[in-house]
């Protein structure tokens, strides 16, 4: 849609709220998938746990006025040596926990608890977690506090989370001295919905497809083989818009101040052939990108408008990619990004003086689910999420390897680029975290074994380099990796060409493997886990878009669960099962962005074609 101004300004107020003093305050982990929408009137939530009872440590719900609570090794205590204020706290002892059982609808900017130690009770420690998935799963707040106190202090954490959040207290150190929590507080964080921004390639002019900058309204947008169009077999809306050939970019050399959908008109050039293209991110002022996104096919020869979910909540700038058609062009206009409070026009903008990433990027890799809610969260060490551009994993610093790699495969992720054998430390790690090195497997009697396949990332140089990162690597018993595993890795590649496009997950589970060199359950000096057992599940769709809404009850699955020993056959078709089979062995939940109608009936199936 046009607009009369580039951006359009929607101001919306929310009420701040400040928190009493005298406590300790800590920059928690942000939330990961925050999500925007309208303010609302929001209150400061306050619990006292002044109106209901509990009076034995048994686990129970407790329903207090704002809300019930389950008690897991705690009660309410009344007498003269537990710690409150009014007539009632919590007491929790052992490894015991509260923990909210309803969400609070408005997010969270801080969550303020009071604590002291129990009569004559030795010291403990407490830890508080917050949950944005009705209590599926649980990411702390922040450092454990320490109870020492035979009166009541407050510690405060800050938050950053929108949309439904519930918290849960949990008793840390196991011991039997037992401590009082109360005065529960936690302070709104109502999202904002921000001014959008719309580039219209009205304003400016570039005649040739040479690699060049051109300011625009919204800032300066960098072209590569790439122009201004303004003729009649330009698709666009106005007199202008921006046509691409070839491999061919359109990419903003500016940042926004965060995004909550991108939409873009796109057509094919006069009559030239269909092109696929990809939407990028970078919140790193263009160092990296990622994709977002499913790619698009232009085909059409009228403008037709595709909108992707993003979800950033700081500085980020994005760019098309023109991925196939070599001699063909498409046209681009009305480039629209929704939650985005404004356009800097410098390279670099963004907040002044920085701040935390809280981004979510919306990977093509995770159209079909996250299989382990794995985050890029430091105090999930074992299931931190890695982005790449070619593929996204769950890592798990304690073996030393993935836990899972998705990656999408279809023809536009191929060309002529050869194997770069660049095996190396992934430096993307987290500081102090093992890096596991090139020279990690030698003589170990196990292959450096991709999960994601070099053969499957051939379009460019650094497309097939990034397979070659340690932590794409597993330890593979050689007639695993070079035999069975690469028959399926072929097999999956050469579906492509009768117009499909496939989703994989891949990993290992289990310890211990049988090698060129016997048995073992780990290597690199014990850094590296060695699984027993190495598994694949894929999913096979026609070429297309929106492709979770296109899964069907008969779309094709194939799940493979193969033993990671020399002995293994070498038709892959052998170790065929059932996604839930996988399930139940790894504890992840694939597909889950799939109807749960659906996803059922396809996780049951073994795969007999």
């Amino acid at each position: 849609m046009k607009h009369s101004h580039f951006i359009k300004w929607i101001l919306v107020l929310t009420t701040i709220f400040s928190m009493s003093a005298c406590e300790k305050e800590y920059e928690a982990v942000p939330q990961l998938t925050a999500k925007y929408n309208a303010a609302s009137t929001a209150t400061v939530f306050e619990e006292g746990f002044e109106t209901a009872y509990k009076s034995s440590y048994t686990a129970d719900q407790v329903a207090f006025s704002n809300g019930s609570w389950l008690f897991d090794d705690a009660l309410t205590g009344n007498t003269s040596s537990d710690r409150k204020t009014g007539t009632q706290s919590a007491r929790v002892r052992n490894s015991g926990k509260i923990s909210m059982s309803f969400d609070l609808p408005d997010g969270a900017k801080s969550f303020t608890m009071s604590h002291g130690k129990f009569g004559s009770d030795k010291n403990s420690t407490l830890e508080v977690f917050y949950s944005t998935n009705s209590g599926s799963t649980w990411i702390s707040a922040g450092p454990s506090v320490t109870v020492s106190s035979k009166s009541l202090t407050s510690t405060t954490y800050a938050l950053n989370i929108t949309g439904p959040v519930r918290f849960e207290v949990r008793k840390t150190d196991g011991t039997s001295n037992r401590a009082n929590i109360d005065d529960i507080q936690v302070e709104p964080n109502p999202a904002v919905l921000l001014p959008d921004f719309m580039e219209d390639f009205e304003s400016g002019s570039k005649g040739s497809y040479t690699a060049g900058s051109v300011n625009l309204s919204t800032g300066t947008w960098l072209l590569n083989e790439a122009l201004i169009g303004s003729l009649e077999s330009d698709r666009k809306t106005g007199t202008k818009s921006v046509r691409i050939r070839d491999l061919g970019t359109l990419e903003m050399q500016f940042n926004v101040q965060g995004a909550q959908s991108v939409n873009i008109s796109h057509a094919v050039y006069g009559t030239d052939a269909g092109s696929t293209w990809q939407l990028q991110a970078s919140t790193n002022d263009g160092a990296s990108w990622l994709a977002v996104g499913s790619n698009v096919n232009s085909a059409s020869t009228t403008l037709q408008d595709v909108s992707f979910s993003v979800n950033y909540t700081s500085a980020v700038r994005f760019r098309i990619v023109k991925l196939s058609g070599s001699g063909t062009r498409i046209n681009i206009d009305n480039f629209t990004i929704s939650g985005s409070s404004s356009g800097t026009g410098e390279p670099g903008g963004g907040t002044p003086g920085g701040g935390t990433d809280t981004t979510t990027v919306v990977s093509v890799h995770l159209t079909l689910g996250n299989p382990s809610n794995a985050a890029t969260d430091v105090n999930l060490p074992n299931n931190y999420l890695l982005m790449k551009a070619q593929y996204v994993m769950s890592y798990s610093r304690d073996k030393g390897t993935a836990n899972w790699v998705s990656w999408h495969l279809d023809e536009a992720w191929l060309g002529s680029t050869p194997r770069q054998d660049d095996f190396r430390a992934d430096n993307t790690l987290p500081s102090g975290w093992y890096q596991v090195g090139a020279t990690d497997y030698s003589y170990s009697g196990f292959d450096r074994g991709h999960i994601t396949p070099s053969a499957d990332r051939t379009l460019t140089v650094e497309d097939n380099s990034s397979t070659f990162l340690m932590t794409n690597m597993i330890p593979q018993a050689p007639n695993n990796n070079r035999t069975t595993w690469a028959s399926l890795e072929s097999y999956c590649r050469s579906m492509l060409t009768g117009g499909y496009e496939i989703y994989i997950i891949s990993g290992g589970y289990g310890v211990g493997g049988t090698g060129s060199n016997g048995y073992a359950t780990t290597i690199a000096n014990g850094n590296v886990t060695v699984p027993s057992n190495t598994w694949k599940v894929i999913l096979i769709l026609p070429d297309g878009n929106n492709d979770a809404a296109r899964v069907t009850s008969s779309t094709r699955v194939i799940a493979v669960d193969m033993p990671n020993d020399q002995t293994i056959l070498s038709d892959w078709r052998a170790y065929r099962t059932t996604v839930d089979a996988i399930e139940a062995k790894t504890g992840y939940d694939f597909f889950s962005l799939v109807p749960d109608s659906i996803e059922n009936v396809i996780e049951a199936k073994i795969d007999t074609l």
